[in-house]
């Protein structure tokens, strides 16, 4: 399955212009159908704490686009967004849709950042989730919830092979999102997908750096500091055979981590 990262220079709080800038990046990238499409976090509006923004008309104004554009190119398409919930809070949230445009993935990110103020205006998620897609079992997170290893680990004891990170990581840890995505990938044994933006925002500078790692934590791709599509090609094969030979999750400690995440 070939996975395109789309990194954005997300335009802020405007929802016509983020979608326009991807439609026009997919367009030219003509991505192969049946793939999988990565948008990053808060896709539509960059990442802002101003809920009445953010969350105005969702989740149905950037879920019709989102599905249409599934439709459009026959593709898996994940993407951030923002949502209205009945708490005083929004949802900062993963979202997918399959080529069909039905939405078959909700996922609310389990750790917003309390040095923004996010967990302020924004509920905190209290489930990790794993969908099919192309022979893949994958499990997404967003942002910081890259720093927690733990919630990547019982997605990979639930079966999960592809952990998709989206995100709108700034500049000045840049180091620390390209180490963690290769150190989730290693420990996991499984391919890791990070999706970041590139540009700035009237808070802060964002240097891209999305990028893929296999199970053995080689970087298949870095889409360096623009605004561009970069992809790769993902086999399930891969994770499997890496797995068997050298079989390091049948080691792990089950009886550690709480039972109710795990089968």
């Amino acid at each position: 399955m070939k996975v395109y990262c789309v990194q954005l220079d997300q335009t802020w709080e405007d929802k016509p212009a983020n979608y326009a800038k991807a439609e026009q990046l997919l367009r030219q990238e003509n991505p192969e159908s049946g793939s999988l499409v990565v948008l990053p976090e808060m896709f539509p509006t960059g990442y802002s704490i101003h809920i009445d923004t953010t969350t105005a008309e969702e989740p149905e104004k950037t879920e019709t686009f989102l599905a249409g554009l599934a439709r459009k190119h026959n593709c898996w398409v994940l993407s951030g967004n923002a949502e209205k919930r009945e708490s005083p809070k929004g949802a900062n949230v993963s979202i997918t849709f399959n080529p069909d445009g039905k939405k078959v993935c909700g996922f609310t990110k389990l750790h917003p950042v309390p040095v923004y103020n996010e967990d302020k205006y924004y509920d905190k998620g209290i489930e990790i989730v794993t969908f099919p897609c192309n022979g893949f079992s994958i499990s997404p997170f967003i942002c910081y919830d890259l720093r927690f290893p733990e919630i990547f680990r019982i997605a990979s004891l639930q079966g999960a092979d592809l952990l998709v990170v989206i995100a709108n990581w700034p500049a000045v840890r840049i180091n620390h999102w390209l180490t963690l995505l290769q150190a989730r990938a290693i420990e996991n044994q499984a391919y890791v997908v990070g999706v970041n933006r590139c540009g700035k925002d009237p808070n802060l500078e964002y240097p891209g750096r999305s990028a893929i790692f296999d199970p053995q934590g080689t970087c298949l791709v870095d889409a360096g500091g623009e605004e561009t599509i970069v992809q790769a090609e993902l086999n399930p094969e891969t994770v499997m055979e890496w797995r068997k030979s050298f079989p390091a999750l049948d080691d792990a400690r089950r009886e550690f981590y709480n039972p109710q995440w795990l089968s």
